[in-house]
């Protein structure tokens, strides 16, 4: 779980320091930067699986090339690239596994990644330009200090079950030598790895040090890395929600939603498996009857989350064609009708998506989404945002099984959203200019709504309330009736006029 990032140099973020709760809204206009928040997000977890380079060029660019990773950089009227600055804090949960399946067990969960890179035009006959490590350190957040580094409303019985663990020293850090060069430490935490600490020269280093460690000689720093790498961006895409799953296909949903069937099928048959003696008696009874109770429930609870968006749905259910050895989604409506996936709108089975996402208690981390009121009724987004607010943590019961450690952020430039979200879990995203290196550039900050927890425990600036109505309540621009051919449009109607009482 993300609770706090501070970025500056990336992009148009300088100097952004934001805290997030188990759910968050970004809201502002578009090209303001709050896909760019979500990129530097992104960049951390590329950083955790690829070589730096490599996952420099993985991040979108505002003109869709990632040819050139000079865009990652903030830069000055003068060409001057300035440092990327990264720093995430995080929960990380308890126990986990490397990338070889080793288990890993964290001494403390509660941690502070740092990463600072410099853009190296290429140089003689360099052909390509490079990305230098210069600085990357973990430390951890004592759990005595823990209340100051969540600011949002949680209980301590949560806050108990996701701070834990005791460290004197940081896993990574990075020092500099008297010749000038400067030295990434790995300081290894595990009883069966000796101690011994582990050298590395930073600017020869093609990747993070972070993305190399192994559950034998750092377990909390892997927890750290499997954290990083379970954040997601939804891009749901109606193709892939629509396809139909072969028996081999993977059985987690897809950033695309590709696998939707195959992810249904699957947590169908986890329900059905379930041991009796955690059922009621009635629920029980039926399943050793060997009726497919397990199997429906599971696709019950969707179809019920369902109903909320379209209040005709009846069931949905998922065809085994042992022929062809294909899943298909299929859903029935209250008249009996059966609909393939592929007759289903784009908003039913975006909302069909996250359905599943919801009950799934092996998707784990930070969920991001842009815009998830598209494809959406303007009078169903309520129910969209329920469903997106319950797949997060509930911060006031302690974390499990049927409490999982997940985090969903937003973003959204619709005054329908805004309006509807919680006013604490919202922070707008404004435009305002930065003076660095003597440089005037358009940046971007981050604002909140007054008498909220990012107001005052988290100290983040106010929005003025005149920008915020604005926001919520956007004037159209005045049609000229004196033009020729120019038609009445809706909002010029005086019989559909918003009155206000005064």
């Amino acid at each position: 779980m993300l609770t706090r990032l501070r970025v500056n140099g990336f992009k148009n973020l300088i100097d952004v320091d934001l805290y997030f709760g188990p759910f968050t809204c970004i809201a502002g206009a578009n090209a303001v930067g709050k896909s760019n928040l979500f990129d530097a997000i992104l960049f951390l977890k590329a950083l955790m699986d690829a070589p730096i380079l490599d996952a420099a060029m993985a991040v979108r660019e505002e003109r869709g090339s990632v040819s050139d990773i000079q865009h990652l950089f903030t830069q000055t009227t003068r060409g001057i690239c300035l440092p990327i600055k990264i720093e995430a804090e995080m929960l990380v949960p308890g126990m986990g596994s490397d990338y070889l399946d080793q288990p890993a067990a964290a001494k403390t969960t509660f941690l502070l990644y740092r990463v600072e890179l410099r853009y190296r035009p290429p140089e003689g006959t360099a052909a390509r330009p490079r990305i230098e490590l210069v600085k990357e350190t973990l430390d951890y957040i004592k759990k005595g200090e823990a209340l100051a580094h969540l600011p949002f409303r949680h209980s301590v019985r949560w806050r108990d079950s996701v701070v834990k663990g005791r460290r004197t020293s940081p896993y990574i850090s990075t020092d500099t030598q008297p010749d000038g060069s400067r030295v990434v430490k790995l300081h290894q935490d595990s009883s069966t790895s000796g101690g011994r600490t582990r050298l590395f020269q930073a600017e020869k280093l093609p990747r993070t040090v972070l993305s190399t460690v192994n559950a034998q000689e750092s377990p909390t720093a892997v927890l750290a890395r499997q954290e990083m790498l379970n954040w997601r961006l939804l891009q749901l895409e109606p193709s892939a929600l629509r396809a139909a799953d072969g028996f081999d296909a993977p059985s987690q949903l897809a950033a695309s939603g590709a696998h939707l069937p195959a992810t249904l099928y699957r947590l169908s048959q986890e329900q059905q498996k379930r041991d009796p003696a955690d059922l009621s008696p009635e629920e029980a009874y039926e399943v050793l009857r060997g009726s497919k109770f397990g199997a429906e429930r599971a696709l019950a609870e969707i179809a019920s989350r369902l109903y909320e968006l379209i209040d005709h749905v009846g069931h949905v259910r998922i065809d085994r064609d042992d022929k062809r050895e294909l899943l298909t989604l299929l859903l029935t409506d209250k008249y009996g009708t059966e609909l393939p996936a592929k007759a289903l709108s784009d908003g039913t089975l975006r909302f069909l998506a996250l359905a599943s996402i919801e009950i799934d208690p092996t998707l784990t981390g930070l969920t991001c989404m842009e815009e998830p009121e598209n494809g959406i009724h303007p009078e169903r987004i309520g129910a969209m945002l329920r469903l997106l607010g319950d797949i997060a943590v509930d911060a006031e019961v302690p974390t499990g099984e049927d409490n999982p450690l997940r985090q969903v952020i937003i973003n959204t430039h619709s005054p329908v959203v805004v309006s509807q979200v919680p006013d604490d879990t919202l922070a707008f995203a404004v435009p305002e200019q930065r003076v660095v290196e003597r440089s005037v550039i358009k940046g971007v900050s981050f604002r909140c709504l007054s008498d909220t927890w990012r107001a005052k425990n988290a100290r983040m600036p106010m929005i003025a309330k005149g920008k915020a109505i604005s926001f919520l309540q956007p004037i159209a621009e005045k049609s000229d009736p004196s033009r020729k051919g120019v038609e009445r449009r809706v909002i010029d109607r005086e019989d559909l006029q918003l009155k206000l009482e005064l």
